[in-house]
């Protein structure tokens, strides 16, 4: 009797540190969540805004403060019907650094088909954007692509005049690849 009852608290002994173990592990390898101040600090917003902040300082003098722009959804470069978050969230801090600049913008957030002629190898603002800056007399839209790789996301910008297609300015830069990026890429869906 007195066997089985050690063997029965050494069974039960171990059973108790083995799951004050995978409590301890579950508890250590818990998502930790993200404080303000690490939102704060995030690079994101920061590297869209350099990216923006390039592309004033390239039109300086070219663009006319009090006629408006078109801000167009960055697209996938290899679905150019379709963008994501990560697509979209770039189009919304780049129109903003505009804006702050001074700049009138104009979105497209519910517009697609930014770019077409896929079949002749290359990009063009579509006719419809082409009348809606007419429309809206914007003086010029800004279009971007981005391209995921192992670990990058590459973005082009280009600021472009809508009655010309002719390239007024342009900006190219990279993103990491992170988990922030990755979840906002997962789900591409149509531009819009």
């Amino acid at each position: 009797m007195m066997l089985i009852r050690k063997t029965l608290l050494a069974t039960l002994a171990g059973a108790l540190a083995l799951g004050a173990t995978g409590c301890a592990t579950e508890t250590a390898t818990a998502r930790k969540e993200p404080t303000y101040e690490q939102a704060a600090a995030n690079p994101l917003i920061p590297a869209n805004y350099a990216a923006a902040s390039s592309l004033l300082a390239r039109l300086q003098g070219q663009l006319a403060m009090e006629q408006p722009l078109i801000v167009a959804t960055v697209v996938n470069i290899d679905a150019l019907d379709r963008s994501s978050t990560l697509g979209r969230l770039i189009s919304e801090q780049v129109s903003a650094r505009f804006t702050l600049a001074g700049h009138r913008m104009i979105e497209m957030k519910f517009r697609n088909n930014v770019y077409m002629a896929r079949d002749q190898g290359e990009l063009m603002l579509t006719r419809e954007i082409r009348d809606l800056a007419s429309s809206h007399n914007a003086q010029a839209v800004i279009v971007g692509t981005y391209a995921q790789s192992s670990d990058m996301v590459f973005v082009n910008l280009k600021v472009i005049q809508p009655d010309t297609n002719v390239a007024l300015a342009v900006h190219d830069y990279a993103l990491p690849l992170d988990s922030m990026a990755r979840s906002m890429l997962r789900a591409q869906q149509l531009s819009r």
